[in-house]
């Protein structure tokens, strides 16, 4: 009887145990995505960044970024991602999205229906013989589109992006400049910014920081909506 009695109470040890581990380990796999979704209160941006790849600014680009917790879309040039396919694959591996921003960066609303598919069909083919995936998101250069522009994009699976918020760092705007124009960002909003600019480098930090105070995260961008959304 004492014996019986004992390898019971063994067995409901075994599961209270068991039990207790799953129970940990479900706590440990729930926590940091709990506490990802409690650090966005506000939501999420969407931080872009047009023109690249390049060999002088792209992993300088990417390590502040990444040293800052960021995600960010890269907009790259066809040309550029065909002539600097191992850049392509850092921007993927250093967890960003990628999309298509045209081969040449040309003023597509003054173009043929044909020439217009061809910059964005070699773009598609570029950032897939790089990653092995092709975008799904466009932004025609200079923010130029039209009826034409957004039909070719559909056709081949784009969702055309532009922004709510310009850091203007094209037109020589300061570090300080640049993270005043992403202090204005709010929920589901998207900040243009570009790859080859030493000033828009030096606000990510700043940027990062601003986010975070105002409990916002950077996201990505919806290829159903063209908004910021939590990423997936």
């Amino acid at each position: 009887m004492n014996t019986r009695i004992a390898r019971r109470c063994a067995r409901a040890v075994a599961v209270l145990g068991a039990g207790l581990a799953v129970a940990a380990t479900t706590a440990a796999t729930a926590g940091p995505a709990a506490a990802r979704a409690a650090d966005c209160p506000a939501g999420y941006v969407g931080l872009t960044f047009d023109d690249g790849p390049n060999p002088a600014n792209t992993m300088t680009l990417l390590n502040a970024l990444r040293a800052n917790g960021l995600r960010a879309t890269m907009f790259n040039i066809g040309q550029n991602a065909q002539n600097n396919p191992s850049l392509v694959r850092a921007q993927r591996d250093a967890g960003m999205w990628i999309g298509n921003h045209s081969y040449t960066h040309p003023h597509l609303g003054q173009m043929s229906e044909a020439q217009i598919q061809a910059e964005l069909q070699r773009t598609q083919q570029a950032v897939q013989q790089a990653t092995g995936t092709a975008p799904v998101l466009f932004r025609p250069p200079y923010g130029e589109t039209n009826g034409t522009v957004a039909a070719v994009a559909r056709r081949l699976g784009l969702t055309q992006v532009l922004w709510d918020v310009d850091s203007r760092d094209w037109a020589g705007a300061s570090t300080q400049q640049i993270v005043q124009a992403a202090s204005g960002l709010q929920n589901g909003q998207v900040i243009l910014m570009h790859d080859q600019y030493a000033t828009t480098v030096a606000a990510i930090p700043q940027i990062a920081a601003n986010l975070r105070s105002r409990g916002l995260c950077a996201g990505m961008i919806s290829p159903v909506t063209g908004r910021a959304v939590a990423p997936v």
